[in-house]
């Protein structure tokens, strides 16, 4: 009976599954505190994004790897607008790091994840999947002012978290049946976080905007260098080598 119990403990207080250790923190606790010299750290983003991949393009950063995450979105009862992207955020990241822990190439990348939404008061829109949907949300954003929040999540190569949430506020006008009907018929509403994308087409609705106009089209690009830069990502690495290709 006593070998029953300690074989039933044993196997209790194992850290099989998620809790064993992985190619990512055999690596984190290899890497010396000095890091001079060393090579570019890689950087894996949670996302298949096209915009936030153009974004990070634009100051010039190109992910290493790219791990888009399948996640439940739907808000928890009860939840408030910057409880659900913070939350989204630290999962995506989470997720996209157990995706690439015993990867020999990206096990010690860090990475990066987002999530935006757009809500008005309380209510949260999420990304319509109907046209009905996308007619709704912006019947309900018309001549209002709304707010776009993104989550974001860093994990370092050592798995230090740091999140962020970034909100801009973005005023409509007032939005005519055939404006609206036109801007459904475009299919530009599909995949977009309250049923627009402002870099788009409904540029032509935005009558004010106050904070972030990055963070509207899914990133907030001066938060998330900020917060690279503060955990040692050479942010300026691909800057230093368009001025060396200059000089040859």
């Amino acid at each position: 009976m006593t070998t029953a119990k300690g074989t039933l403990f044993t196997a209790l207080s194992r850290t099989d599954g998620p809790r064993r250790d992985t190619l990512r923190r055999e690596l984190a606790r290899a890497k010396p505190s000095d890091q001079t010299g060393q090579s570019r750290p890689k950087l894996v983003l949670a996302s298949a994004s096209p915009r936030r991949l153009a974004l990070l393009a634009q100051v010039g950063i190109d992910p290493d790897a790219l791990r888009p995450t399948e996640i439940d979105e739907t808000p928890r009862k009860g939840e408030m607008p910057r409880g659900l992207v913070s939350r989204l955020a630290r999962q995506k990241a989470e997720t996209a790091r157990d995706q690439i822990a015993n990867d020999r190439d990206i096990a010690d990348s860090f990475v990066i994840a987002a999530d935006t939404i757009v809500s008005t008061g309380r209510k949260i829109l999420m990304k319509p999947q109907f046209m009905e949907e996308a007619v709704a949300s912006l019947q309900l954003l018309s001549g209002r002012t709304h707010r776009v929040m993104t989550g974001v999540c860093l994990l370092t190569p050592d798995d230090k978290m740091r999140t962020r949430i970034v909100e801009t506020s973005v005023r409509f006008k007032h939005l005519s049946r055939p404006e609206i009907e036109a801007y459904i018929a475009s299919r530009e509403w599909r995949g977009k976080a309250g049923g627009y994308a402002i870099q788009g087409l409904a540029g032509a609705f935005v009558q004010k905007i106050i904070g972030s106009y990055t963070n509207v089209v899914g990133l907030p690009v001066l938060e998330v260098t900020n917060m690279l830069a503060g955990e040692g990502y050479p942010i300026h690495y691909a800057w230093l080598k368009m001025g060396e290709a200059d000089e040859e």
